[in-house]
């Protein structure tokens, strides 16, 4: 490594960007013949030009924006880490050469095909006092074949295919008091598949495309666009980066949080662009040296659990729940995990001898203790119905009203919606601007008040109200329809 005490850095954020890395690597079961492994790699896939198409979803770069405090003397050490794929094959001699099968056993042990990884990184180090206008720094990650005879006429056969990517790192200084730098730094594949693209022309109209298109537009979706220019995704995953994912670290000089800034920084923040990454501190609580951009939403300072055992790959799911389900494979998935992928193996024999202290360890734990609150009124034990609205005479959603800008609105009364930014519902959308009638209004144990409503334009209004099924709106989310 070109400077030592970054290297170190890079080293202590290793655990969280192995992470990143193998996240989604194997999904349980854990066998390549599961439905859920066929389609593989969800996050921080760049694709290649010839494959990249925004109505899929699938696109050749990824853009970072940091805020920086540099010193005179700060140097920016950017390393992006991602995964080459190498299609393993198993092939047998049939006299005429060697040709693919399915599968093959070999002393009592199955051997499949299957897609494994191998980890690639890029560096880039670069004094910011010489940032000036772009620094684009192209490099090349070689393809490669490799054999594993396993008996006379039994062998794997290991391939991976040349990347070609570029990263390219832009520095803006901001106005103010503060110094405070911006750097843009994106990560673009430029690898191609001979053949595939038909002209120099074609393949720098295409990266042109990627790289410039908006997010969000699912323009041009067909049945056919699972193959784009000539690649289907299995294909294209061979040119692609892989779960890529980038540190940053500064030899002197800070950089500014993007979720939690000071009050100072906040404007400059706000005006900060990451496309398809996301950028957190990383290292001990306070500090600012390094920050981990991921393709997928982590918090400041992110720690792997230390009562986690090791890696389970499926999507942050609970480590215990995925132990659990792993010791009820049958034998003959378990044969089948273990002829998957190493990786599948190893986590396969760790779930297996997981000892009783440990697994213990994983059912919960307490992060921090804080004072509890002042006990409230005593409500255990007496008559006091706090918790059945039906039993307490104080309220009654039919006659029940809440006032809406001056308006007493209760069962019987029409109101329009307008549901907040705050749902999580993409439904809502559907809603904006429908007139509904009131049903009940109810007031929670939190003493929030939520009116149930039925649309009415929806043809099963009755049947909704007959069964107790309403949509719940809080009271600033609607408005009074005059009748």
């Amino acid at each position: 490594m070109p400077d030592t005490a970054l290297s170190e850095a890079f080293e202590q954020a290793r655990a969280v960007a192995d992470a990143v890395l193998y996240e989604g690597y194997l999904l349980y079961p854990y066998r390549a013949d599961a439905a859920k492994n066929q389609l593989r790699w969800q996050f921080g896939v760049l694709v290649p030009p010839a494959y990249a198409d925004d109505a899929l979803g699938e696109y050749t770069w990824c853009q970072t924006q940091l805020l920086a405090e540099p010193r005179p003397d700060t140097r920016l050490h950017w390393r992006v880490r991602f995964l080459q794929a190498q299609s393993r094959t198993v092939e047998t001699d049939t006299g005429d050469g060697y040709h693919p099968v399915p599968s093959a056993e070999v002393d009592g042990t199955i051997h499949l095909p299957f897609d494994e990884t191998v980890e690639q990184s890029a560096d880039l180090v670069i004094p910011l006092a010489d940032l000036a206008g772009d620094h684009v720094h192209a490099f090349t990650i070689p393809g490669g074949t490799e054999t594993e005879q396993l008996s006379p006429s039994v062998r794997l056969h290991r391939v991976r295919h040349p990347l070609r990517a570029e990263l390219r790192l832009h520095a803006d200084p901001l106005p103010g008091p503060y110094g405070l730098l911006r750097l843009t730094a994106t990560v673009t594949n430029l690898s191609q598949r001979k053949g595939i693209v038909g002209s120099r022309q074609r393949d720098e109209q295409q990266l042109c495309t990627s790289v410039y298109v908006e997010e969000g537009h699912l323009l041009n979706a067909s049945p056919e666009a699972a193959q784009v220019g000539g690649l289907g995704r299995p294909e294209a995953l061979r040119y692609s980066l892989i779960a890529a994912h980038s540190v940053f670290a500064l030899t002197a000089g800070n950089f500014v949080s993007l979720l939690d800034p000071p009050e100072w920084a906040k404007t400059a923040v706000q005006e900060c662009r990451n496309i398809r990454t996301w950028p957190v501190m990383l290292g001990p609580e306070g500090s600012r040296e390094v920050m981990l951009s991921a393709p997928v939403i982590l918090y400041d300072h992110p720690v792997v659990a230390p009562e986690s055992p090791g890696d389970m790959y499926d999507a942050l799911e609970i480590d215990e729940l995925l132990v659990l389900r792993t010791l009820t494979l049958t034998d003959e998935e378990k044969r089948r995990v273990r002829a998957t992928d190493p990786r599948g193996e190893a986590l396969l024999g760790r779930a297996e001898t997981l000892p009783p202290e440990v697994f213990e360890r994983l059912h919960g734990a307490i992060r921090q203790l804080r004072p509890a609150p002042a006990t409230g009124p005593d409500v255990f034990g007496t008559d006091r119905p706090w918790w059945d609205p039906g039993a307490d005479s104080s309220v009654d959603p039919a006659t029940d009203t809440v006032v809406i800008d001056g308006t007493p609105v209760g069962q019987g009364s029409k109101v329009r919606l307008h549901p907040g930014g705050r749902r999580s519902d993409a439904q809502d959308m559907f809603l904006v601007d429908r007139v509904a009638t009131v049903q009940a209004v109810l007031l929670d144990v939190d003493g929030s008040t939520h009116l149930a409503v039925t649309l009415d334009d929806d043809p099963a209004a009755d049947l909704q109200i007959l069964q107790g099924r309403f949509r719940y709106f809080a009271p600033e989310e609607v408005t009074v329809v005059s009748t």
